[in-house]
């Protein structure tokens, strides 16, 4: 992205998280957010500069907010670790839900870029098997009782070594509100 004195500037978008190239659904990440933005004058409200010296922003295409678009179109996903906006994850859900986007791929299509790039780093596999844990629900959503498979329930538990399995943490992950256990979803218990 040129700077108004036009020099190029790489600039990472704050709060999400979109395939890798070689990603199913990549490329096409990649086309929407040349829809949204290419070829137009954008303003970047900075949030921080990343390790790589890129500024993290959100990005502003004329009225449209092209973080949230990105969520809200299926074309990228939350990035729960740098995520300060709950609204997203309610976006996120609904895109879930609508099948938008990356959503409409088959579970192991669906693998999160950070644990693609994890297992290219690794050449290991995703947590938890090829199918990723669903993201959690809004914190804003009333977490439930108990789950009608399992018999968990919603409580106080926020660490992995307090879940006595998989399908405990991700039944806390899912339905009782915390954006995140201390691995998502406590890969230890998940394999």
């Amino acid at each position: 992205m040129p700077t108004e004195d036009r020099r190029q500037a790489k600039v990472r978008l704050a709060e999400i998280d979109t395939t890798e190239s070689g990603q199913p659904y990549g490329n096409r990440a990649r086309q929407a957010l040349s829809d949204l933005a290419f070829g137009q004058s954008v303003r970047v409200v900075v949030q921080d500069t990343d390790r790589y010296g890129r500024t993290v922003g959100r990005v502003h295409a004329g009225d449209r907010e092209v973080n949230t678009a990105m969520v809200r179109e299926g074309a990228a996903r939350v990035y729960r670790q740098y995520n300060r906006d709950p609204s997203l994850l309610a976006l996120e859900a609904e895109a879930r839900a609508a099948r938008r986007g990356l959503w409409a791929l088959p579970g192991a299509g669906r693998t999160p870029p950070w644990e693609w790039r994890k297992m290219a780093r690794t050449g290991g596999q995703p947590a938890g098997g090829a199918e990723p844990a669903p993201p959690p629900v809004p914190p804003q959503a009333p977490p439930r009782s108990t789950s009608a498979k399992g018999g968990f329930a919603c409580g106080t538990k926020t660490y992995c070594r307090e879940m006595t399995s998989c399908a405990e943490a991700r039944f806390h992950l899912s339905l009782c509100g915390p954006t995140r256990l201390d691995g998502v979803p406590c890969e230890s218990l998940c394999r």
